[in-house]
């Protein structure tokens, strides 16, 4: 009945009105007397005019604008994952897709295309957009730089850092006295040239740098620690010498710019005895989530963009600004993770890769037309190299470090990346280069970003001591090895809990290994250690509970599904568990267990059905990334599908052929460990036919009575399974179960589905 009412309501209320609306518009062109309105009479066709309006709808800036953000985007992703997935950092990728959608590539062959999606008149509007991606960008490293680290580290740290700008500064400046005539700008005084020379070739990305640090695991050791401490004291001081060296091309003459220079250090002044007490005390106050309300978002904001602001008038640019802004931000990490959170996706998601397909559209390859040209490239690159990577390595081997340390030292402060392409930007920018050098300057930061991951190895084989990601304890231990590995607390729980219920009674013949991984872009450099002790602080509190000794392993990383199925083989364990979580039963049936009812297009996947790895029409019973555990380790891999495992007495395994025999070897370790009531799903008589199994099913009965028993049934009822609290079940009997869509699948409690090996 009230379904009716409303329906009445409606029709009235939507048709009086509309009547009503028809009635004013009627009457209202009886005011269009004597106001010489012209109806426009086209000579196109309806459907003409819809295209001629499409087409220019198509050519509106703010369309043409959103076209090149979704291209971008794609295209920046797509390389960035390819170079992920050779090992390179993600940011070569984002560099060589600006390359290829500029004049180097797209423009070249398509020209008519790279017209079309990046008209001359429309970079004014991505360059803007690109520089506030900077502002951004730079104000996040700002933040990721800890200056209580820089105050407590040896000198030694220091004397590397300063050493390794120094000498490619240096070196810089005597390139640029060989190619100042042939090279430099019309107009361009040769200490503007030749200053800028230097301070490209003294640049290292501080943010690349550390998370080849976090994933290589050594983060941990003195070597990364110094390593980091490098490369941010060269991050301060390369920005410093920077804004030093922008104020005196901008101002043209000596006099002119230690003007700016003093009006820049009165600047900093304010900024660390002023401003930054005054965040430091808003920071402590608003230290959590719940109490960074958008008032006090806005209040850093403010100092981010009268930071930029005012460095931009100075004229040591707005990126110095923004660097400030964000090295005088509240210490406090639990604060700084979670602004950095808030600025973060924004500014590397949708912003930064602007700028690197803006920097590509500068990028003229084709201007490197001449063997001589390509001859200078390499001169570049040497020098480049040697003063970087010699100068870094010579330097820390004289303040005390071995041989392979300082070769490590210097391949890591050798790299360039996206800090490079900014400093390059800020010259074209100012007119100090050329777009011959530009082109030969960014090919220079490509190869020096790239060389650093196979330098690294090339030092580790050399030297040939590769640091084990398993400790020693764990890989020397020759009982029954459980590592667990989880994602969020709450799944780690669960997983403890069954490790717990397989080992509880073994003593010292097992051990557990709780595991976190976390991706090297989800994790800061400050933040790692506090981040590791968080990701196990629950986990520690539950095996305490337990009476279960762990081990605890962590890495950041920048392949997790590899890395667990690596670090298993490697340990030689006898169980991975790793689970999937309960929100994967929302929706339809296979929803419900499987979490399929949406599916992401995901590279791997479609790598692997190119490749053959994958059948094209085959349907996983796991999600992508559980999928590629199991197809890459070698040890038994047992899936938990948590639906909120709290306690494992009554546990039920469903027979379905003999290869199900292996599970009850794990049957007779739940009833050993924590007496659990074991019952044997003879579905398929297999139990009954087969000696073997009837066998070991009567010996576990003579040593644990009334724990296992055996019933021959094809349909489970539904009381049964809600008296349940584990079901244990093969992958290959599970992927028969999810094909044949069993009913009664949706009434089943937690599963542990274990492959028979790897």
């Amino acid at each position: 009945m009230k379904n009716i009412k409303n329906s009445f309501f409606y029709i009235a209320v939507i048709g009086g009105f509309s009547f009503l609306i028809y009635w004013i518009l009627g009457i209202g062109i009886g005011l269009e007397k004597g106001r010489d309105i012209i109806i426009k009479q086209s000579k196109l066709t309806q459907w003409n005019e819809f295209v001629t309006s499409l087409i220019h709808n198509l050519k509106h800036p703010l369309a043409i604008l959103l076209a090149q953000i979704v291209t971008i985007i794609l295209v920046a992703r797509i390389f960035g994952w390819i170079c992920k997935k050779i090992g390179q950092p993600s940011v070569i990728g984002e560099i060589l897709a600006g390359i290829i959608l500029g004049p180097s590539l797209i423009g070249m062959y398509f020209p008519e295309f790279s017209a079309a999606l990046f008209p001359k008149e429309s970079l004014g509007n991505l360059q803007f957009l690109s520089q506030i991606g900077l502002i951004l960008f730079m104000f996040v490293i700002g933040m990721e730089l800890d200056l209580k680290v820089l105050r407590n580290k040896a000198h030694e740290a220091v004397v590397v850092s300063h050493a390794s700008i120094i000498i490619p500064f240096a070196l810089g400046l005597g390139l640029a006295y060989f190619i100042y005539e042939a090279f430099a700008p019309k107009g361009i005084q040769f200490a503007s040239f030749a200053l800028f020379l230097g301070i490209a070739m003294s640049i290292t990305a501080f943010p690349v740098l550390a998370r080849i640090v976090q994933e290589r695991g050594i983060h941990k050791t003195k070597l990364g620690t110094i390593v980091i401490t490098c490369a941010a004291a060269d991050d301060i001081t390369a920005w410093c010498i920077l804004a030093v060296v922008i104020a005196i091309v901008k101002a043209g003459s000596f006099v002119s710019a230690m003007y700016v220079i003093a009006l820049a250090i009165v600047y900093v002044f304010l900024m660390i005895k002023l401003v930054r007490p005054f965040l430091r005390r808003v920071g402590d106050l608003h230290a959590s989530k719940e109490k960074l309300s958008k008032p006090i978002v806005a209040i850093f904001f403010l100092t981010l963009i009268i930071s930029a602001y005012a460095a931009e008038v100075i004229g040591i640019h707005a990126l110095f600004g923004a660097f400030m802004a964000g090295a005088i931000m509240p210490e406090n990490i639990r604060f700084r993770n979670i602004f950095i959170e808030k600025v973060e996706d924004v500014a590397l998601v949708l912003l930064l890769p602007l700028f690197f397909v803006f920097t590509g559209l500068r990028t003229e390859i084709g201007l490197l037309n001449d063997p001589y040209l390509w001859k200078v490239t390499g001169v570049i690159i040497l020098v480049a190299v040697i003063g970087k990577f010699v100068g870094s390595m010579l330097a820390a081997k004289f303040v005390g470090q071995n041989w392979k340390d300082s070769l490590i030292i210097g391949a890591l402060m050798n790299t360039r990346g996206l800090m490079e392409l900014v400093v390059l930007n800020i010259g074209y920018d100012l007119g100090v280069i050329t777009p011959e050098i530009f082109a030969m300057m960014v090919i220079m930061a490509l190869v020096t970003t790239f060389m650093t991951g196979p330098a690294l190895d090339v030092i580790n084989w050399a030297f040939k001591k590769n640091v084990s990601e398993v400790p020693v304890e764990i890989s020397d231990i020759s009982k029954f090895k459980v590592l667990l590995s989880f994602g969020n607390p709450e799944r780690g729980i669960s997983l403890v809990k069954l490790a717990n219920s397989m080992t509880k009674k073994m003593n010292n013949n097992a051990s557990v290994t709780a595991m976190h991984l976390s991706l090297s872009n989800e994790i800061h450099t400050f933040n790692v250690s506090e981040h590791e002790k968080e990701s196990f602080a629950e986990i520690k509190v539950e095996a305490k509970k337990l009476n279960q000794p762990i081990t605890t392993l962590f890495k950041v990383t920048n392949d997790i599904d590899a890395d667990i199925a690596e670090i298993a083989n490697k340990g030689e364990f006898d169980l991975l568990l790793v689970g999937v979580g309960q929100s994967i039963y929302e929706g339809s049936l296979l929803g419900k267990i499987l979490g399929i009812t949406t599916r992401i297009i995901n590279p791997d996947r479609i790598l692997s059905q190119v490749t053959g790895k994958e059948n094209l029409f085959e349907n996983s019973p796991f999600d992508e990334h559980t999928s590629q555990v199991i197809a890459k380790s070698k040890v038994p891999v047992g899936v938990l599908l948590d639906k909120g495992l709290s306690e494992i007495k009554n546990v039920f395994i469903p027979i379905f052929s003999e290869n199900d025999s292996f599970l009850i070897n794990y049957a007779q370790k739940l009833i050993n460990n924590s007496g659990a009531q074991v019952t044997i799903i003879d579905a398929e008589q297999h139990v009954k036919n087969t000696h073997e199994l009837k066998e070991i099913i009567r010996l576990i009965e003579q040593t644990a009575p009334n724990h296992i028993h055996v019933i021959s049934k094809k349909v489970i009822e539904r009381e049964f399974l809600k008296e349940q609290h584990l079901m244990l079940v093969s992958i290959e009997s599970w992927k028969n179960l999810i094909d044949s869509k069993s009913l009664w699948l949706s009434d089943i409690p937690s599963a542990l589905v274990i492959s028979n090996e790897g």
